[in-house]
């Protein structure tokens, strides 16, 4: 199951992101440093190093798009563990909508 980062988000390397000569990383290249609530616990961009990360955003819980896009990351789970990738979902609703909407998606 994925985690989903909610509101929170939080740089450990704010200064240096807050700098003029911080830059977004491209392709390839390691994401910045952060942690976040999710509705698993919060997470660490340093739990998932040396391994390839998915992260999928979603504009609301409970939309139909989002739902059956959610349903097929569940269901290839365990493809994208056989690849060493993690998936992380992202959405500004908050964790407790999180948890609403994976209970209502397991009842399907």
């Amino acid at each position: 199951m994925a985690n989903f980062l909610t509101e929170g988000l939080k740089l450990d390397n704010a200064q240096e992101v807050e700098s003029k000569e911080a830059t977004l990383p491209t392709i390839n290249q390691p994401a910045p440093d952060f942690t976040a609530p999710t509705n698993q616990g919060e997470i660490s961009s340093s739990n998932y190093r040396g391994q390839w990360g998915m992260l999928f955003s979603h504009p609301s819980d409970f939309t139909p798009v989002c739902t059956t896009e959610f349903i097929f990351f569940s269901r290839n789970y365990d493809k994208f563990e056989a690849l060493n990738t993690s998936l992380i979902g992202l959405s500004i609703d908050s964790i407790y909508s999180h948890i609403a909407w994976v209970r209502s998606i397991a009842s399907l």
